[in-house]
C-alpha cells in the first residue's frame, strides 16, 4: 500500500502517537470494531525482511505500519528481529493502555547475526484476560483473544556518523567533511 493510497484528505498525513496507535488502531482491530480510515494492512511478519515492506505496509514518513499476529518467533528468510528487552508503557492520561517493545533486525542466523539499522516498535494491548466474540457478520463464532494482534512500526535509522575517508591517519565523519568543505569556500572567488 503506497502512501498515496491512504484515502486521507489532501493536506493530512499519517503521523500517529503511540497512544493513538494502541487505542484507535490496535484496540479496534483486536475488538473487531471498524476503524476509519481502515488503512493499516495485515502482514505476516515472517514473510518479509524490513526492506521489503515498501508497497506492502502503510508507508508514512519513511516508516512502515502493519498489523501482525503476535509471535515469539520473529524470523524472516534473511534474518531475525531481536528484542532490546525494554518494554515501554503506552499511557492514555494516567492509565496504562498498552506496551511498546523495541526490536532490532539482524541479518543471518541467531545468535551470531549482523546488526542492521532497522528498528521495529511492536505495540501490544495490556493482557487483561479479556476475550471478545467475533462478529457473526465475519462468518465466525469463535472467541478471539485481544492479544493475538500486534501493531508494528518499522523504520531505518541513519546509524550515526558515517566514516568516509582518512586524512593524515585520522578518520573523518560526514560532519567533519562538511566543515572542511566550508573552509574550501574561503579560497573560492565568486564572480561579481
Amino acid at each position: 500500500m503506497a502512501q498515496g493510497n491512504t484515502n486521507l484528505p489532501p493536506g493530512f498525513r499519517f503521523y500517529p502517537t503511540d497512544e493513538e496507535l494502541v487505542l484507535h488502531f490496535l484496540y479496534r482491530k483486536a475488538a473487531l470494531l471498524p476503524c476509519h480510515p481502515d488503512i493499516i494492512p495485515d502482514l505476516d511478519l515472517h514473510r518479509y525482511d524490513p526492506w521489503e515492506l515498501n508497497g506492502k505496509a502503510l508507508a508514512a514518513d519513511n516508516q512502515w505500519y502493519f498489523f501482525s499476529h503476535r509471535t515469539q518467533n520473529r524470523v524472516s528468510e534473511n534474518g531475525y528481529w531481536k528484542s532490546l528487552d525494554v518494554d515501554e508503557p503506552v499511557t492514555s492520561g494516567s492509565k496504562k493502555v498498552g506496551t511498546k517493545k523495541s526490536l532490532v533486525f539482524y541479518i543471518g542466523e541467531a545468535p551470531s547475526g549482523t546488526k542492521t539499522n532497522w528498528i521495529m516498535h511492536e505495540y501490544h494491548l495490556l493482557d487483561c484476560g479479556t476475550r471478545t466474540r467475533s462478529s457473526k457478520s465475519r462468518g465466525s463464532s469463535k472467541t478471539v483473544s485481544k492479544n493475538e494482534w500486534v501493531l508494528c512500526r518499522v523504520y531505518e535509522t541513519n546509524g550515526g556518523p558515517q566514516v568516509n575517508f582518512c586524512e593524515d591517519g585520522f578518520e573523518l565523519s560526514c560532519m567533519d567533511e562538511v566543515f572542511l568543505s566550508l573552509d574550501d569556500l574561503d579560497e573560492t572567488s565568486f564572480p561579481n
